[in-house]
């Protein structure tokens, strides 16, 4: 078993996630790529400054603008929404996830009233879209649950919400970040509307959980497989598959620098990790623009090389998003990001954006002890905070809460050339 350092290690992730070493898609048919290439995305509502989904966008594609998302899912129908922990999924995959549809629709719903909802209430549901064609929870009338419910105040909402994970409905678009839902053979391309055999589907997430974490942890991989198919998988069938998957050549065992557990990787990315331990890059990273070291990046919260603890583990950089926290809690902010440069995360800062002066503010804005404080990383800082507020759609930017005061006279220096 090979073992790679801690630094390959890194750069793997966020290669693999395509965030390092800069930007190597463009366009909407970038955003379909680098969907593709991230295996998910998260998607969450709130918009302080640019809702998680588009800033995680916009550290992978050039050209990004929030339209780009929809256009590409709900127009050119080359991706889905889905799931309790809502996710955005590249379309061609849908005929996996029935087998997970398949095992949501046999549990039914957990900490409802209903596990599974009246047929009367399906059957009008159904019929309404079939006759209306899309429409969204408030279109729909219908009796108050019986229970509170944070799917809907309607068993029709509930309803729509339950027929959506088993796969009868899908969202077709979104008002805001409202669903707009329509019956599935109205949405989905019909090449894809069948469902794959179950060992077929079961391998195939199998080593999609590990393309998702980049390089997965071998003791949690079971859990990762159990999520993805809807259904307990045991300590013993998680170490009979993944032997399986290791003598087909399909994954590979490897051990990290300064972890003691093994982890996993796909065998195709082996290459990858060669050159990085040869300290190159991979002619496939690429980059179509600046590196993160001419120009950093500003991770969205919900990033999946840095949020949920990875930070810590992967960059000795503590990172909690706070927006669920109360105020007196918080030690950063309320929608703090943290920065990318180079193959590290050095600093953070706290933005929002006042949509009736198109301003970007920044709150509030913190330094590493380690992080570099030279002219290099001020030009990077720079030309970082314009394409953000090009991508939100800012015409200036307040730095009134970064400090020191001496990187915050350079950064007004040198946006001044960028008209900001």
């Amino acid at each position: 078993m090979d073992t790679i350092s801690k630094q390959t290690y890194r750069r793997f992730l966020l290669g693999s996630q395509g965030l390092w070493p800069g930007r190597r898609y463009s366009g909407i048919s970038g955003t379909e790529s680098a969907l593709r290439q991230m295996q998910a995305l998260q998607l969450d509502p709130l918009v302080m400054v640019a809702r998680s989904q588009d800033i995680a966008m916009y550290g992978r594609v050039l050209d990004y603008k929030p339209e780009l998302l929809y256009k590409m899912a709900y127009e050119k129908r080359k991706a889905f929404d889905y799931g309790g922990w809502l996710m955005m999924y590249p379309m061609h995959e849908f005929p996996y996830w029935q087998l997970h549809m398949k095992h949501r629709k046999e549990r039914g719903l957990r900490w409802e009233h209903f596990a599974h909802p009246p047929k009367e209430v399906v059957k009008f549901v159904l019929d309404e879209l079939r006759e209306k064609g899309p429409l969204g929870n408030r279109d729909i009338e219908g009796d108050a649950v019986k229970v509170w419910s944070y799917r809907g105040r309607k068993e029709t909402s509930v309803t729509l919400f339950y027929l959506w994970l088993v796969g009868e409905v899908m969202i077709t678009n979104r008002k805001g970040f409202d669903r707009i839902y329509d019956l599935r053979e109205r949405v989905l391309p019909s090449e894809y509307d069948y469902a794959a055999p179950v060992d077929e589907a079961e391998d195939f997430f199998g080593k999609k959980h590990i393309a998702f974490s980049g390089i997965a942890r071998e003791p949690s991989w079971k859990t990762g497989l159990g999520d993805f198919i809807h259904r307990t998988v045991t300590i013993q069938e998680g170490k009979e598959r993944i032997e399986r998957l290791i003598e087909q050549g399909e994954v590979s065992r490897i051990g990290v620098e300064g972890f003691k557990e093994n982890f996993l990787i796909l065998s195709s990315d082996q290459a990858h990790l060669s050159a990085l331990e040869a300290g190159r890059v991979p002619k496939a990273w690429k980059p179509k623009g600046p590196t993160t070291s001419e120009e950093v990046t500003f991770l969205a919260p919900l990033e999946i090389v840095s949020a949920r603890g990875r930070a810590k583990r992967v960059f000795d950089f503590d990172y909690v998003w706070e927006v669920y926290k109360p105020a007196h809690q918080r030690k950063w902010g309320y929608y703090t990001l943290p920065i990318l440069y180079g193959d590290d995360l050095v600093a953070r800062l706290d933005p929002k954006l006042d949509r009736t002066t198109n301003t970007l503010h920044i709150l509030g804005f913190w330094l590493e002890d380690d992080a570099p404080k030279d002219g290099a990383f001020a030009d990077a800082l720079a030309n970082g905070l314009k394409r953000f507020a090009d991508m939100i759609g800012a015409k200036k930017i307040d730095l009134n809460g970064v400090k020191p005061a001496t990187l915050k006279s350079e950064l007004k220096m040198r946006l001044k050339r960028f008209g900001f």
